[in-house]
């Protein structure tokens, strides 16, 4: 078999499992991921009819397999083994307790179809590969938050829920949600609250309780980043600093959260500009860390926000060794 022929085996075998694990697939996805013509998928998927495999659909709609077709179970390479369990270190270590739970089983199942050498290979790196959470957050009062919020989507069934605010007072919310995303070390649910008649997000370990409702969704919510998009894109003012060289290198990545922009290199040090939305309580308080060694060129409003913390910490710790 030549280079061209194993080419188009590979893509056609590749093609399969995607009808395989998706409801429809569009010929130009296909494409577009293949990086061939509409006409060679066309081709390839008489290719796949022809070996008897029921496919259903046509040309610009998109094609699905019979319900009830499968393949034999799909032997997977040395690579793709290993990517599994770095893939479970992270779900066990990541997710909540329900999620992580459902994904040991899956790969259970997965790992049953594995060569002897490859579950042997397995046994032996899975010691040398390690993912420490962060502990030090408000442990989960609902274990299986991620997995309730994600039956929601799937039901389009209202959340009620008990929620621990900020500043500590607890309020009942109920919400459709549109999605879940993990960010700053945190899981979060965006979804519409019918209290605040507005998009929200709420961190999970804030969560008290929950309960799925029977109540539909009033709308439809769309996809989850479009919301993000939303929110990204929601009214923000410039930040321009100088950090001191020395400084900035240890901000590299800290910096990444709090709307950084730009950098160039200036007589002072480092100007560094970023675009934030709150920078009384969001900014401030994380400049308060290096602000000994940063300049605050626009705007003014920043360098109040930083005396204002200055003066209150030196009250409280003042009376504290009164």
């Amino acid at each position: 078999m030549n280079d061209e022929s194993l080419k188009k085996f590979n893509r056609i075998i590749t093609i399969l499992i995607q009808l395989q694990s998706k409801k429809v697939v569009k010929a130009s996805d296909l494409a577009e991921r293949f990086d061939v013509s509409l006409r060679t998928i066309y081709r390839d998927i008489q290719a796949l009819e022809k070996a008897g495999v029921p496919v259903i659909g046509e040309p610009g709609l998109g094609y699905s397999i019979m319900e009830g077709y499968r393949l034999p179970p799909v032997m997977f390479s040395r690579e793709e083994a290993m990517s599994f369990v770095t893939a479970e270190k992270l779900m066990l270590q990541l997710s909540d307790k329900g999620i992580g739970r459902h994904y040991e089983s899956a790969m259970t199942k997965i790992k049953s179809v594995l060569r002897s050498t490859q579950k042997e290979m397995l046994e032996g790196v899975s010691s040398n590969i390690a993912v420490h959470a962060r502990k030090d957050r408000a442990p989960n009062t609902v274990p299986n938050a991620l997995e309730l919020v994600l039956e929601c989507i799937v039901s389009k069934k209202q959340l009620r829920m008990q929620y621990r605010a900020f500043s500590d007072s607890e309020t009942e919310r109920v919400i459709e949600p549109v999605g879940i995303f993990y960010e700053y070390s945190s899981w979060y649910i965006l979804g519409y609250c019918l209290l605040r008649e507005d998009y929200r997000q709420f961190r999970t370990d804030r969560i008290l309780s929950m309960q799925i409702t029977e109540q539909p969704f009033s709308r439809e919510h769309g996809k989850l980043e479009e919301h993000r998009q939303d929110n990204t894109d929601c009214a923000k003012e410039k930040v321009i600093i100088v950090v001191d060289r020395n400084t900035a290198k240890y901000i590299a990545q800290a910096k990444l959260h709090y709307g950084f922009v730009s950098q160039r290199e200036v007589a002072d040090g480092i100007e560094m500009t970023f675009m934030i939305g709150d920078i009384e309580q969001h900014f401030s308080r994380w400049m308060m860390m290096f602000a000994d060694k940063a300049t605050v060129i626009a705007p003014e409003i920043l360098n109040t926000y930083l005396l204002k913390l200055t003066h209150n910490i030196q009250q409280r710790h003042a009376k504290a060794g009164a």
